[in-house]
């Protein structure tokens, strides 16, 4: 069967075929995030014929690799991460269109010698090619990589002939609200905003995309999407795996940073947004931003305040025994970050008017989900109230991101036999079952969407900046009150008691997700 037999979305992608020649240059190549997923994400565009027909991927990186050498650990990326076994046809094709420099990041002349490097391409290929380049190193370097793009004019490279280069950012987009300014008007500095594509890889996971879909799409739903039928909203991002060998990083983050204001946002900005007026990126994005801007600031207090934070003890995950959170390698003795955060928010707007939305996430959780669960409001208790005969439960929606994406409608349903009795029945609809388990990984997606200048699923400067005004205060008063109002939790579960009491106001609860 032929990939757009078994995944009829491919066929949507028609639009990028024959996308203007390019130059890709990943700076960072040598790091985790390009050999697990840059990588192999390039290959499987490779596979779907979805790469310009003119492509060049240059790696940029402190450490001297030879060409070969840096082709060999590519071939050995895409043997071990892609979804796909390696096919020596298509692979062959990118090796010959890679190669590697090395300099520091901070040093002009290494890229006066990309430039260079970029103009003898297009000599021998008798044509301009546009530029992509890819930020994938840690968020120290970030500032003179920007510049030096800027003063080595490869951020203007072609733009007297309408190809503007294009700078793709990985996260954390700044710590706070003050230091995202800072790297804005960095950018800003160097490259317009149409040049600047600030990714968040929750974007690409295909049931985030359908979310829109499922709203706008579908006539059922939009017309109830809205504070008179809707309860609340829950959304979760849980992991099982602990900091590992990320402590030292993880320590200087924590939850809030890591997951929450970037990740789990982004799902609230597009489960919330209003009806945009076209699918044009900008449209999209300035419907996002509304909804930010539209939150009201958190209630900050020890006692049933609007946040509450965490960090994992000893536990069970799965049967076998797991330190804590200041058990683990690197870990400071005396840390207070937070593996786990739980906010509640509202959104003070026509739809949304008086509805919460709890947002959780953290690390060492009972099971590993990504969910946005939309609780509708029980129907008045008039026909199915009486006694003990009648299990009626919230209508809710489930959009699962991961893992088996899909969604669930939980509905109430008459037991069959000769006396009326009522319970929650499933309907649910599982991507793999439906396109085949193969499906694109997000990366492909938004490797795809940058080369053809799509911004829909990346993220615009000021909504960077309206995320980080709700977080940043919640970061301040943590910081403030050091280990005060710090909770912990078993490793294994679903988190702190103080995140179950911030529900018990409006009578709400966590739901507890199935692995």
């Amino acid at each position: 069967m032929s990939e757009n037999a078994r995944h009829p979305f491919l066929s949507g992608l028609s639009k990028h075929r024959g996308a203007h020649p390019t130059v890709l240059v990943i700076f960072g190549a040598s790091g985790d995030l390009t050999k697990r997923k840059l990588i192999p994400a390039l290959y499987n565009l490779g596979v779907d014929n979805l790469l310009p027909s003119d492509f060049k991927f240059i790696g940029f990186g402190r450490k001297p690799i030879p060409n070969d050498e840096f082709r060999s650990f590519a071939k050995e990326s895409t043997s071990n991460f892609s979804r796909r076994k390696l096919n020596s046809d298509v692979w062959n094709r990118i090796e010959s269109n890679t190669e590697y420099l090395s300099g520091n990041y901070d040093d002009l002349e290494a890229y006066r010698k990309l430039h260079d490097r970029i103009h003898e391409i297009e000599k021998e290929h008798d044509r301009q090619f546009q530029l992509l380049f890819y930020i994938s190193t840690p968020p120290s370097v970030f500032e003179p990589i920007i510049t030096n793009l800027g003063v080595s004019k490869l951020s203007r490279h072609g733009q007297s002939s309408g190809l503007k280069p294009k700078v793709v950012i990985e996260k954390p987009f700044g710590k706070d609200l003050e230091s995202a300014r800072e790297l804005n008007q960095i950018i800003r500095n160097q490259f317009d905003e149409d040049q600047v594509y600030r990714i968040d890889h929750y974007l690409g996971k295909e049931t985030v995309q359908d979310l829109l879909v499922q709203r706008f799409a579908n006539s059922i739903f939009e017309p109830i999407w809205n504070r008179e039928y809707v309860k609340c909203v829950q959304i979760t991002v849980a992991e099982q795996l602990g900091v590992g060998t990320r402590a030292g990083y993880y320590d200087q983050s924590g939850a809030l940073r890591d997951m929450i204001q970037n990740h789990t946002m982004q799902l609230l900005s597009l489960t919330a947004m209003e009806p945009p007026v076209s699918l044009a990126p900008e449209s999209i994005r300035d419907e996002k931003v509304k909804v930010l801007k539209a939150i009201q600031p958190l209630e900050l207090r020890r006692d049933a305040g609007d946040a509450v934070r965490a960090h994992y003890r000893e536990g069970l995950i799965e049967g076998e025994r797991v330190p804590g959170y200041k058990e683990e390698d690197n870990v400071p003795p005396g840390s207070t970050t937070e593996t786990y955060a739980a906010l509640r928010l509202f959104i003070n707007n026509w739809r949304w008017k008086g509805v919460p939305f709890y947002l959780r996430s953290g690390k060492r959780m009972a099971h590993r989900v990504s969910e946005i669960a939309i609780q509708f409001k029980r129907p008045p208790g008039i026909l199915f109230s009486e006694g003990n005969r009648f299990d009626l439960s919230h209508n809710v929606m489930v959009i699962r991101v991961q893992p088996d994406e899909g969604v669930t409608l939980l509905l109430n349903s008459k037991i069959p036999g000769l006396e009326t009795r009522t319970q929650p029945v499933k309907m649910h609809f599982n991507y793999s079952t439906t396109y085949g388990s193969n499906t694109p990984e997000a990366y492909e997606r938004l490797i795809l969407d940058a080369m053809v200048g799509d911004s829909t699923l990346f993220i615009r400067g000021d909504e960077t900046e309206e995320s980080w005004r709700i977080i940043t205060p919640v970061l301040d008063y943590w910081k403030e009150s050091r280990n005060q109002g710090l909770e912990t939790y078993s490793a294994g579960s679903w988190g702190p008691l103080a995140a179950e009491r911030l529900l018990w106001d409006l009578k709400d609860e966590w739901r507890r997700p199935s692995a």
